[in-house]
């Protein structure tokens, strides 16, 4: 979530035409060799640059349009370089496809300087030697009983695109922990993975329930990986939690996890956060 503001401080605005990831998509316009143009995204900024979620879903988006027969996504590293503005450019490139993995390269583009730049891992299945099944949570409160976030709690204005829910376990979370359920409102022409990348970074950084300042927080690095096929959730929900490992001299380290309706764990992350104030 790059330069998102204190989210105890910061209030949502109301949402501008609507525009939802499907939406998104549909907007990026071929210009040829393996580049795409994106005018106006508007609803998902916050400040001076884009909601870094939904940067990170236009880049997933124009590499599947540019190479439409890849396997299924396996893992990114996303690296947040500068603010991405509401008109952009994506350059996809292909940097290796064997039998049964790919690596695609995707760089965003703004005023012709890198602003996002993301390495995705393409891989299909095999047959498997050994499994290891995902983690599954226990005793989970169901969003229809978590408590809904106020307009103070809904920090950058993009969240009014979402709804959100409290989803902290009995007894609270940890220190520099936040836990939501998270679902977008406008899921049209979605496919699951890209549902996932758009909203796994929706949430501010556990750092910042430990911050003593008010001030910026900016997303500077995303490691995600995905744990085997995405299974189905109930009605759109998504259960994501940021967890500070470590903060000190203006940056976190952040662990992000996101579970379905039934507490099975689909996604892994790692974040570098830049705190300041």
């Amino acid at each position: 979530m790059p330069e998102a503001e204190h989210p105890e401080t910061v209030i949502a605005a109301p949402a501008e035409a609507e525009m939802g990831f499907g939406a998104l998509a549909a907007r990026l316009e071929p210009i040829g060799d393996g580049r795409f143009r994106l005018d106006g995204a508007s609803g998902w900024m916050q400040g001076r640059t884009m909601y870094g979620g939904a940067a990170a879903f236009i880049a997933y988006s124009a590499a599947k349009l540019a190479f439409p027969d890849l396997p299924p996504l396996r893992a990114a590293q996303v690296g947040f370089v500068a603010p991405v503005g509401e008109h952009l450019e994506v350059e996809v490139v292909m940097l290796r496809q064997g039998r049964s993995v790919a690596q695609v390269e995707t760089s965003l583009l703004c005023d012709g300087a890198v602003a996002q730049r993301t390495l995705w891992l393409f891989g299909a299945g095999r047959e498997s030697n050994g499994s290891v099944p995902a983690a599954v949570l226990t005793n989970l409160v169901q969003p229809e009983d978590s408590p809904r976030l106020t307009a103070n709690d809904m920090a950058p204005a993009f969240t009014a695109r979402m709804d959100m829910r409290r989803a902290d376990p009995p007894g609270g979370s940890p220190p520099g922990t936040i836990r939501r359920w998270v679902r977008l409102k406008d899921r049209a022409g979605l496919d699951p993975v890209g549902e996932l990348v758009g909203i796994g970074d929706a949430l501010p950084p556990g750092s910042a329930r430990a911050m003593e300042r008010m001030g910026p927080i900016s997303s500077i690095t995303w490691a995600l990986t995905m744990l085997g096929e995405v299974p189905p959730t109930r009605e759109g929900w998504w259960l994501l939690e940021t967890a500070s490992n470590h903060m000190g001299h203006g940056f976190s380290s952040e662990t992000l996890r996101l579970w379905n309706s039934d507490g099975v764990a689909v996604m892994h992350g790692l974040q570098s956060v830049a705190v300041f104030g």
